[in-house]
């Protein structure tokens, strides 16, 4: 479905669809020693499964976007999830996450794209709905050298709690860069 908004935004650079995902806790750079320990610390985690919605679409940038965003709908499993994270995160001595959670897929990235031009591509797909999307799992991503947008690599992957979907599952997830 989100494959469905690439296209017609001069300067947009799509993101692959098997990089579409929701970054709860960016990581940054770590030693090998402090990614095994985040892995152990994220498989402590007992949640149950969740469903999402996606509801519209935004730009990050202001007067110089530089990012099209499907936006997350609020979302109480989400958040806690989110806040889990960040506290385990903290507790092994990473810094907090400077930024507000503002949960959202980014499907593309902008180089001298208009302001005019992204405005008028936001309107016309403003009214972008999909969902309930059920969520089973998280993971945890690695990226490797390119130019935004992946490619990433799934580290490992955390199962929640059992509840059934018939909706197509998407992976979700934290993030080491």
């Amino acid at each position: 479905m989100l494959s469905g908004l690439r296209g017609g935004l001069p300067g947009a650079r799509w993101i692959d669809p098997e990089n579409y995902h929701v970054t709860l806790r960016f990581i940054g750079d770590v030693d090998n020693r402090t990614a095994h320990s985040v892995a152990e610390m994220l498989d402590r985690i007992r949640r149950p499964a969740f469903e999402i919605t996606l509801d519209g679409i935004g730009v990050f940038g202001g007067r110089k976007p530089h990012s099209v965003f499907a936006d997350v709908r609020a979302s109480r499993d989400l958040t806690a999830l989110q806040a889990e994270q960040e506290r385990m995160m903290q507790r092994l001595g990473l810094p907090p996450d400077p930024r507000k959670f503002a949960p959202h897929v980014t499907v593309a990235r902008l180089r001298g794209a208009s302001p005019l031009a992204v405005a008028d591509y936001i309107q016309s797909r403003g009214r972008f709905h999909w969902g309930p999307i059920g969520i089973a799992r998280f993971v945890l991503f690695s990226s490797r050298s390119g130019q935004g947008g992946g490619p990433y690599v799934i580290e490992e992957t955390y199962p929640l709690g059992d509840l059934e979907f018939d909706l197509e599952e998407e992976d979700y997830g934290s993030e080491i860069d």
